[in-house]
């Protein structure tokens, strides 16, 4: 088991071209590549993949501000007999 998550500010532009190399990589037979802060995580999506979307804002009484999303998550499965073989793929950026 292992997770890696990264958080960063960036334009509407840079969100969507990098939504559409994600696209690009997802039609493809490749596996995909996704840079996480300083880290590279390959990942290799079977056929059948679980998409969930989910959009919500969040505003409590006294706010100024109300906070909105938009989440996405894909998920499939792949046949793993030990942590290693069902564990990321991960090429650090820092070596």
């Amino acid at each position: 088991m292992g997770e890696l998550e990264t958080e960063e500010q960036r334009t509407r532009g840079e969100v969507a071209d990098y939504l559409r190399e994600l696209a690009d990589q997802l039609d493809g037979s490749e596996p995909v590549t996704l840079q996480l802060g300083g880290d590279r995580v390959s990942f290799d999506p079977t056929d059948d993949i679980t998409f969930k979307l989910e959009g919500e804002s969040d505003w409590s009484e006294g706010d100024t501000e109300a906070k909105q999303s938009i989440e996405f998550e894909l998920v499939w499965w792949r046949e793993a007999s030990s942590a290693a073989e069902g564990g990321l793929s991960v090429e650090s950026d820092t070596a």
